[in-house]
């Protein structure tokens, strides 16, 4: 800045012509006739930021299309920079929220009737007709207490089944499954039968 001055104070105070005066104190005579531009952009950044506040999802490619769109185009990296300049950044979501700690293992069943799984398996016919089927697996012996086909199996459809097990080989110590019609039949499973079969202390789960 100091050399810029020099130059100024040459040509306006001295009489010297430009050229000269920029080539003895060393300065561009190009970098001395550069006037910024960015005082003609505050149409495009009021513009920017009434988008921004629309859309506030919008990062700056997106906002650059909007311009586009209303006659303002101009090179990304300058509306990356006007972008960064008003301070537009779009926040990042935080990730999704992590239980803390490590689930206990399950407990692995130590006689028949202590553990039941349950699982639906879809398939279709020739026709291409859909149907379910619902297993139901002694996890200690393997064996397959139920399986029930259906074209559509409801939940009160599997608790009148599992019902007719529990009639035959009693209440289990627990029902587990990964599927939700399951879960919320097995909850409503044990709420509709009154005597419930309590694990002894040796094989509680």
């Amino acid at each position: 800045m100091e050399r810029y001055a020099a130059v100024e104070k040459l040509t306006a105070g001295h009489g010297f012509c430009e050229r000269r005066a920029c080539r003895l104190v060393g300065v561009n005579r190009s970098a001395w006739q550069y006037e910024p531009l960015r005082g003609k952009d505050d149409a495009v950044r009021e513009r920017m930021r009434e988008l921004a506040n629309e859309r506030r999802r919008f990062g700056y490619r997106r906002l650059a299309i909007l311009l586009r769109r209303e006659g303002k185009g101009m090179n990304l990296k300058k509306v990356y920079r006007l972008y960064r300049e008003e301070r537009l950044t779009v926040r990042k979501r935080g990730g999704r929220k992590r239980a803390l700690g490590t689930r206990a293992p399950m407990a692995i069943p130590q006689e028949p009737n202590q553990r039941w799984s349950l699982d639906f398996v879809s398939d279709a016919l020739a026709c291409g007709r859909r149907f379910r089927m619902l297993n139901v697996i002694d996890d200690y012996s393997r064996e397959c207490l139920a399986c029930i086909v259906d074209t559509s199996l409801s939940g009160r459809r599997v608790v009148r089944e599992l019902s007719a097990i529990a009639e035959r080989r009693g209440l289990p110590c627990m029902v587990v499954s990964d599927n939700v019609l399951c879960r919320e039949a097995a909850a409503g499973f044990g709420q509709q039968i009154s005597m419930r079969r309590q694990p002894s202390a040796r094989h509680a789960i």
